[in-house]
Parts: C-alpha cells; structure tokens; sequence
C-alpha cells in the first residue's frame, strides 16, 4: 500500500484520520501513528491557543516511533481565531494543515515557511485547480459519501477527474469504512484515503459513550442531510429527536435567507445554536440527539481502539 502520501507523510498506510468537530484528539492521534496512519485534530476543538500549542507539543514528544500528525483550520472570516491559530502551528510545527472552508492562499504561504505541508478540502475540479496552482501538497477530495458538510459528486467521479487532471496527489475523503474501500479508492486513482466516521466510536474518542453505540446501533440508511445545524447541509444520524424537528429550515429562516442584507446574521445565529445543540449531543446525556457522522458507520460493529480500527480498515 505504498503511495505518494505513505511517502509524503512517511507512513505504513496510505490514511489519515479525518478531523473530526469534538470527537478527534491527542490520544487518537497518538494510538493513530503508532498504528502506520496519519491523524488530525481540528484546531477548533481548543479554546485557547494555550491548549492548542501544548496539543502540539505532546504531539511531537509522541514521534519517537514516527508518524505524522496535523491539524484543520477553517480559513474563512466565520474562524475568528483563524490567524492566530495559524501562528501558533507555524511557530511550534507540525506534519501537515489540512485546510477547510475558504481560500487557502494564507495558509500555504506562511505554512510551507514553516516547513509544514498543506492538504486542501476541495469538492470539484474548479476549486481543485486553485489550490493546486496556490502550492497545495495535496488535494483532499471531499465526495457524496463524506460525513458531516460532504460534497456532491461521487468518490468514483471525483477521484477520477482530481487525478486525472492534477499534479499533486488526490486524497479521498468519505465512503471508506472497511479495507476494500480502500482498495476501491486507490482505484479510482486516489493516492491516499481520509477516514472520519468509524473512528467516533473508538474508546479513546472524546464523546459520549451513548454517540458511540449510536454508530454501531445505524447503519449507512439512517445517516440523514439536514439543514437545521449549520445553515449548510450536513449529516446525522436520524435519531428521534432529528426526525422530530425535521431536516429543512424553517420557513422563517427560509425568507430571512433571502434577504442579502439579514442572510449572514441568519446563518451565523443558525452555525451558533447548531454547533451548541451537537457539542451537547456529543458531551453529556441529553434527549437532544444531533450526532453527525457519515454512512461508513455501516462497518462500525463495536466500540474499539483506534488500532483495532485501524486494523480493520489496512488488514
């Protein structure tokens, strides 16, 4: 399974664990390198820049062993601690940033001074073309079957026209749960695999031990779009509570929406309560049910380690 991302991020196994909003962490990442795999920790799962700089150095005090580890920035004006984020991963180091949500300009610029490469999220071939002419190492190819904020195209399509088109390599992300969708992937002429979902019910993940069963309990049919989160299409698992209140906007949202002057607060008031309701879903017992995940928890039979899982997925 030697690829040009094992080599980029010299590892045994051409996959990184996605970062994933209140479930990834230091000890997943951890469990991860010692696996053969890369992990990545959203920056915004810390509060402050205090946690986040000393999440880095225990970090690099692991990679006696090897391994690679980064973490995700969303680079657009939604992160207000975006740049200051940036500084800190720049000043302390790290393997790789994989970027999200906004142009990546900044982040390639200031990184590759550091030293750090930088993975892209891209759902087309237009915006895959940017980034690559900004200097991404790679492109992360975020298909239809990605969990959480997904794509629209399909792996096969995606994967396709990315590596056919690109000189950098093309990680796909979403629809791999098991080892012969990743075997599927490298197919469709990925040179690596980005996998989020089966690791939420890992016993090192950060969330409710209720949210992990939740992922063995449904399958890839009750993985559900809605809208009521973010203000932008995501998927959940469709619980009780997410069939209750209903996956489209209300009308109210749906005409202040319309609106050019009121559409941003809107969408920021939406992002608010959304991130709210699913960081209490993830954290502590509520009848509030709003997990995100993706339809590869159809491989999720158990709640196991991380390098359980990562042995099910490479062996």
């Amino acid at each position: 399974m030697q690829t040009k991302i094992t080599q980029l991020l010299n590892v045994t196994y051409p996959v990184i664990m996605a970062p994933m909003f209140l479930v990834s962490n230091v000890l997943m990442v951890k469990e991860a390198m010692e696996a053969g795999i890369a992990g990545c920790i959203p920056a915004l799962n810390y509060r402050t820049l205090e946690e986040l700089r000393a999440a880095i150095l225990e970090l690099k005090a692991a990679k006696v062993n090897g391994g690679s580890f980064g973490f995700n920035l969303i680079v657009n004006k939604s992160n207000l601690k975006y740049k200051e984020q940036l500084r800190i991963l720049c000043e302390e180091g790290c393997d790789f940033i994989i970027t999200s949500l906004g142009s990546p300009e900044e982040t390639i610029n200031q990184a590759h001074k550091a030293g750090i490469k930088v993975f892209c999220d891209v759902t087309d071939l237009h915006f895959a073309k940017k980034v690559e002419q900004l200097g991404a190492d790679a492109a992360i190819a975020v298909n239809s079957e990605a969990g959480g904020h997904r794509g629209k195209l399909s792996p096969q399509e995606l994967t396709n026209q990315l590596s056919k088109a690109l000189s950098i390599p093309v990680i796909s992300a979403g629809g791999v749960g098991c080892k012969a969708d990743i075997d599927e992937m490298l197919s469709y002429g990925a040179e690596g695999v980005s996998v989020g979902s089966p690791f939420i019910a890992s016993t090192e993940a950060s969330v409710t031990q209720e949210y992990k069963q939740a992922c063995v309990d449904y399958g890839a049919k009750d993985i559900v779009m809605t809208e009521r989160i973010s203000g932008t299409p995501c998927t959940v698992i469709n619980t009780p509570y997410v069939k209750k209140i209903g996956t489209k906007q209300t009308w109210i949202e749906t005409q202040l929406n319309k609106s050019k002057t009121l559409k941003k607060w809107v969408k920021m008031i939406r992002f608010s309560i959304g991130m709210k309701a699913t960081e209490n879903a993830a954290k502590k017992a509520t009848y509030k049910t709003v997990w995100v995940a993706g339809p590869s928890i159809e491989h999720t039979k158990a709640i196991l380690p991380v390098k359980a899982i990562v042995k099910h997925l490479v062996a």
